[in-house]
């Protein structure tokens, strides 16, 4: 995983979105990181120290006078440890401070130290956020190299509504592992397709399938983290993508394919995820139907595959399919690698209970038209997620990044 073993440092300043940073913590920590925690004087009015110390394990840093904190030059020993800083809640004040190079407390000085990369996540007032010296402190601090969280549109604590509250801790742990992990995808587009398709039976009732679009939430996640530039294009589902990744909702299969289609030339990477159904019925009635006390038929017509014409117009990208089978997982995955004109194809039994549709896991076999192929063990689907995109960056001629391998054939 992205944050296994690595030491981040979380920052809180004064700002009513302090309550959400012990939640960030865990987040972090459930995600294999260690994790360190500086306060500002006024952040711990509104949530204390022994609060971020019981949850973390650690002493929290507040003092920059401190004899005790301060016995090994503590600021500095912080800022030279750390694998990477998020300061979530940011306050106009302290944005100011760094923008400006002040020192004048413990996590001000951390960061005039600090050579790891660091983010801020702005929460404030939507009055100050747009105010013109917050807007040029945030501009001096992205052309310095931070990384700027931006805060979301919504009730503020304060009354208003408007941007400024704080984003949910999810995305900024996203944004802590981007910071900690290799940039290897930074000149890929990434196309990724997830979820189910409904197709209307009458205006209240579809036919569907089980997937959740876990898998392929999680490859959005991870190609975003890794630096692409990423797409998504997905049917109904509750899972969720960071903001920097370009969100496509579809419903039916042809507003997915139409959808993919039209994303397709953009891509360099197009990673087809999404459960698209093959049937569809052949006359969707345009009221509802009521119920009979007789059987009801329901007639079904084929869903035209877009795949093959795709395929040739791929070019020079990579394009790489999914097969969830019941049976013969091997024969029927590579069966499809040829037919679909895949450079890439990931298989799962979805009969297996850890790792068929809705699971946080999965069991896959990955193999390249070039007759490499591997196994793989449980994984989450996250680590399943950076395990395909490592193929992509060895087939790019990249090598093998983060835990992935040189493939062997399936055993």
């Amino acid at each position: 995983m992205t944050l296994a073993g690595k030491k981040i440092l979380l920052g809180i300043t004064g700002s009513i979105a302090a309550y959400k940073a012990p939640e960030i913590a865990r987040l972090l920590m459930s995600g294999g990181a260690q994790v360190r925690v500086m306060m500002t004087r006024s952040a711990q009015n509104f949530i204390t120290p022994l609060t971020l110390q019981t949850l973390t394990g650690n002493p929290v840093a507040t003092d920059l006078f401190s004899l005790t904190q301060e016995s090994e030059i503590g600021h500095i020993r912080l800022a030279d440890t750390s694998d990477a800083i998020l300061v979530a809640p940011a306050s106009a004040n302290f944005i100011a401070k760094v923008a400006m190079g002040l020192a004048d407390d413990l996590p001000s000085t951390v960061l005039l130290a600090a050579r790891c990369p660091v983010a801020l996540a702005p929460a404030m007032n939507v009055h100050m956020y747009q105010n013109p010296t917050v807007v040029e402190n945030l501009a001096r601090l992205r052309a310095r190299g931070y990384v700027i969280v931006e805060p979301e549109a919504g009730d503020l604590a304060c009354g208003y509504q408007g941007v400024g509250r704080l984003p949910q801790p999810e995305e900024l742990v996203e944004t802590a592992k981007k910071l900690v992990t290799r940039q290897d995808l930074t000149n890929e587009r990434v196309l990724v397709t997830a979820g189910p398709t409904q197709e209307p039976i009458d205006p209240v009732r579809f036919i569907s399938n089980r997937s959740s679009g876990k898998m392929g939430f999680a490859l959005a996640r991870a190609a975003w983290i890794r630096g692409a530039s990423v797409r998504l294009v997905s049917g109904p589902s509750h899972e969720w993508a960071p903001r920097g990744v370009e969100r496509f909702d579809a419903r039916t299969a042809s507003e997915m394919l139409d959808l993919t289609a039209r994303n397709f030339p953009w891509c360099t990477v197009l990673i087809m995820a999404a459960a698209v159904a093959d049937f569809r019925p052949a006359r969707p009635a345009a009221h509802k139907l009521k119920k009979r006390a007789q059987r009801f038929n329901l007639e079904l017509e084929p869903i035209p595959d877009e795949l093959p014409r795709l395929a040739e117009k791929k070019g020079e990208r990579l394009m790489v399919g999914f097969a969830a089978e019941t049976e013969e997982l091997e024969q029927n995955a590579l069966k499809k690698l040829t037919q679909k004109k895949l450079d890439l194809i990931v298989g799962n039994d979805v009969t297996q209970p850890d790792a068929g549709f809705g699971t946080d896991t999965n069991r896959v076999i990955i193999a390249s038209r070039n007759g490499e192929s591997h196994r793989y063990p449980l994984m989450t689907k996250e680590e399943v997620a950076h395990t395909i995109l490592d193929w992509v960056v060895q087939m790019r001629g990249g090598g093998l990044s983060s835990g992935g391998r040189t493939a062997n054939s399936i055993s």
